[in-house]
Order: C-alpha cells, then structure tokens, then sequence
C-alpha cells in the first residue's frame, strides 16, 4: 500500500477542486487532488461566469488583467430571471465583462495546467473509500487501479460534489428539500422543422430551454413543473427522452444520435456547516440547487478563492486565530441567499404564474421603483451584492465591501488593484506624498507605518505600497484581502499594527514550506 504525507488532501478534481488545489499551491502548500474520473468531462455543462466570480478570478491572475488605462463606464449584458428575458447585468468596464463565457471543462483544463505547474499532484481514478479525523491529521484512504493508497494531511476538503463521500464520510449534516420539478437534459440530432429554436419555450406543462452546439446538435433541457420527478439514478434513453421533449413542447419532435443524457431536478442541500475541524466543504458538495441561473459553478469557484488563501495563510502559520472560521461565516450565508433566490426562480416559472415582463415581476414584489428593484436583482444574480461580516473591533463603512478595480499612481509607477493583488498577498496601501503623510509636514514613516518586525516577518502575505491620495479611496490606509474585499481602512492616519493583527500573524510566515514542486512526501 502506498503513504502519501502532505499538508492538504483535496477529493474531487473538477473546476471547484482544482482551482483550490492551484490556489494552495501557488502559496507554497503541498496538495494532492484525488478524482475518480480518468480525464476531463466533456459532457455540456456550466458555460457562464457571473461577474464577482470573474472579478476575483482576474485578481487572482485566471483571466486577463485590463489593459491600462482603465476604461470608464459601464458593460452591459442581458440575462434572466424566472424564465423572463430581459435582467440588465452591469459591470465597471475597468473589471471583466458581466457575463463571462467560456466552457467548464475548459476551465478545468485551465485550473489542472496551473495546479500542476504549481506542484499539485493530481491522482486520477482514485476513489475514495475512507476517512479517519482526527485532532492534529485526518487520513483519506482510496483505491485505484493499482490497489491502495493512504494520505494523511493535516486538512482535507471535499469538492466531490453532490454525493459528496467527504460530507458523508465527515459526518456533516444537512438540510434538503425534495424534489418538485422532473427534469431532463441531452444533446441530440434534431434538425426537423419541429425542432424547438434555440432560446427558452414555455409551456402550460413547464420549459424547453434549447441551444445549438458548435456541432450544430442540440443541446436541450426539458422540465416537467407540474409532476414529482422519478428517481435521478434511473438511466434515461432516447425514447423517454423524446416522449416527454414532445409531451412539454406539445407536438412531436424527432431526434437521434443521443449524447449525455440524464435527469436532474429542484432538488436541493445546504451542509448545515462548511467546516468540521479539518474537514473542509467547497462547491456542490456543501450546496445544490436547480440550475436555473446559471449560478452554481460561480458559487463553488468563490467558496475555493474564499477558502484557499485563508487555509494557505494557516497552514503556513500567518493567519490570525478564527481566520480559518470566517470561511463558514462569509459562503454558507451566501448560498443559503442563492438557495432561496433559485426556489423563488423556480416558484416563478411554474404553469401560470410566470410574470409577462421584469416590471410585472417587480410591481407584483411591491417595489415603488421597478428600476430600482431590477437593479437589485442584477446585482443579486451577478453576486456584486455581497458585502461580507466585519472582522476588526472598529471596522469602517468600508469594511466587507469588494473594492473595485481603479488605478493607483505608487512609488514604482501607475498600476492597478488587479495587478498589485495577482502575488496572492494581502495589500496595505498608505496614501501619502512619498516626503510627509496626510498630515502635512509630519514624516510619512513615523506617522503612518507598520514596524520593522512585522513588516519583515509578515513579507510572504502582506504586501504594503505608498500612492498618492485620489478620489474614491480611503483618506489614509487600505487593506485588502487577496479576493479583493475590503479587510480595513481609514480616513484617518493611525497605527497599522492593531488591524493587521487582525488577519494575520507573525511567526512562521516567513518561513516557506517545502518548494510545491515537491508536492508529497512518498514511502511504500
């Protein structure tokens, strides 16, 4: 049997796990990722990123940084909510566009080259059998083809998805609500004149959403919104499959050449914890919902960057006490908010009660100002309404805000906030003249500075820039976490230490782990 020691065990390597596996190893963490699949699923699935997913992706250096200098305005795209067309998503043009397009599996391609390249050792066709926790290790035990093997890490996550064998196995509870809406989804041949146009057809029994693929198949989901679904595990072939395309679109639809067929409904599952001592939840592991909004990778994606940097910072000793804690209080309150948005989503689209317009939808909430309330519903799916839980003992109106991109003229030039993030450290950014702070004629480095001992033993997390003072930022000091929330600031000058202290910790943190290329330990 094969031992494999190493500081983090990640079970579960699509998009969720392996961005988390890249994320800690780019801090120098060990990882070690186990999947049951021999390769990448190329079977249709999430295609869209909403726009804080991509935010905190390009701060991360996963998409591209814009180019400088920034754009101003806005960028705009159409989306949906309940069915209706129509939903304006907005983003500032100096970010990622609202709605980023690119394929899950492509993503997960993307994810494992940086993962691997960054020392992950990612071990297919390993299923997961066992899981032993205990107070200082938790042991993972799995086969393969070539038998056995052991990893003992001092955490251990699962992104193993919705039958989650980490969730189980760890003992975490959860709630679910059952299932209402029986639905189907396949890619086939269909090119009859009957075959449903691309686009969303509602009907008195539920919806046909169809999309052409690049083969020029199509891609179809059907839900049935008036009957319980049969049991999910039941394989699905191409005659009930046709049957019921037929029975929701009301005339007779003939398709072949069946790919990926398989059912799925509203069911849905909140882990009543994210966390159980050293075990870890990430993605549809810890939350499922009906995919009516296109919400559910963008969920996962932001629980693997919430989590990542705070477990690295942990596991190399920098992060303050309870910082490992917030990660259950910032993402399980926000699926349960997705939760209930996607159980409003499908309320809505049920037979007859499907609002005409957005505007119906929004008088019928009681809003005075339909603008206003369409606006909120753009930032609500967009995920750019999240403002996170203060931390430090005196936080700002600025505390738990995600600071936008803009630029920052410092003492090596003008940059941006995406580029000076894109290291993995958090920021602190001083605003004042290089020769006195914001209080004229008082000497910047006395008046407005971390100490020696702490900027020196905290170097590997925390980076600290000089910029001039602009509108739009704070007077006098910045924090920023590597997702690019608002940790701290102040409009007043004052020591640095005490809000520092807050989220990390001196000792080991200048300390680095053993170099990621060598990513485990091995003994036979």
């Amino acid at each position: 049997m094969t031992c494999v020691r190493t500081d983090v065990v990640i079970v579960g390597g699509g998009p969720v796990g392996l961005l988390l596996a890249a994320e800690l190893a780019g801090y120098g963490v060990r990882t070690v990722v186990l999947e049951e699949r021999a390769e990448v699923a190329e079977r249709p699935r999430a295609t869209t990123l909403h726009a804080r997913t991509a935010q905190v992706l390009a701060r991360r250096g996963y998409l591209p940084a814009p180019e400088l200098p920034l754009r101003a305005g806005v960028n705009r795209a159409r989306f949906h909510f309940a069915g209706v067309w129509g939903l304006e998503l907005t983003a500032p043009a100096a970010e990622p566009d609202p709605l980023f397009k690119r394929p899950q599996a492509d993503l997960e391609r993307l994810f494992e080259e940086r993962a691997l390249a960054a020392g992950v050792r990612v071990l297919r066709r390993h299923r997961v059998t066992g899981l032993d926790h205990r107070e200082s290790t938790v042991t993972v035990s799995a086969e393969h083809p070539g038998g056995r093997a052991e990893f003992e890490a001092a955490y251990v996550v699962g992104a193993d998805g919705a039958r989650s064998t980490v969730r189980t196995l760890g003992g975490i509870p959860s709630d679910t609500t059952p299932p209402t809406v029986a639905a189907m989804v396949g890619v086939v041949r269909c090119d009859g004149a009957e075959a449903p146009e691309p686009g969303w057809h509602q009907t008195p029994l539920g919806w046909v959403v169809a999309k052409r693929t690049a083969e020029g198949r199509l891609h179809l989901r059907v839900a049935d919104c008036l009957n319980a679904p049969a049991d999910h595990r039941l394989p699905l072939e191409l005659d009930e499959f046709r049957r019921e395309t037929s029975r929701i679109m009301g005339r007779d639809i003939d398709m072949d050449e069946p790919r990926w067929l398989s059912r799925f409904s509203d069911f849905s599952r909140l882990a009543r914890t994210y966390r159980s001592g050293r075990v870890f939840l990430v993605g549809d592991a810890a939350h499922l919902h009906f995919p009516v909004g296109a919400q559910g990778l963008s969920t996962g994606l932001l629980d693997a960057l919430n989590l990542g940097w705070k477990l690295a910072f942990t596991v190399r000793g920098a992060a303050a006490p309870g910082l490992l804690d917030s990660y259950d209080a910032e993402r399980r309150p926000a699926a349960e908010r997705l939760l209930d948005q996607v159980r409003t989503q499908t309320d809505l689209m049920r037979p007859g009660r499907t609002p005409g317009s957005l505007e119906e939808l929004a008088a019928a909430g009681g809003a005075a100002d339909a603008g206003a309330e369409l606006e909120r519903l753009g930032l609500m799916v967009s995920g750019q309404d999240a403002v996170l839980p203060p931390r430090t003992g005196q936080p700002s109106a600025w505390e738990g805000q995600f600071f936008g991109n803009r630029e920052l003229v410092t003492d090596d030039g003008t940059t941006d906030v995406i580029r000076l993030l894109r290291d993995g450290r958090m920021l602190l950014v001083r605003f004042g003249s290089a020769e006195t702070g914001p209080a004229s004629g008082v000497p910047h480095d006395l008046r407005h500075d971390l100490r020696h001992d702490l900027r020196h033993d905290l170097r590997h997390v925390l980076r600290v820039v000089r910029a001039e003072p602009a509108a739009g930022m704070p007077g006098a000091a910045l924090l920023l976490r590597p997702d690019g929330y608002v940790a701290w600031a102040s409009d007043v000058a004052g020591d640095l230490d005490a809000p520092v202290l807050e989220w990390l910790a001196p000792g080991r943190a200048d300390q680095a782990l053993a170099s990621a290329s060598s990513a485990a330990s091995w003994s036979a």
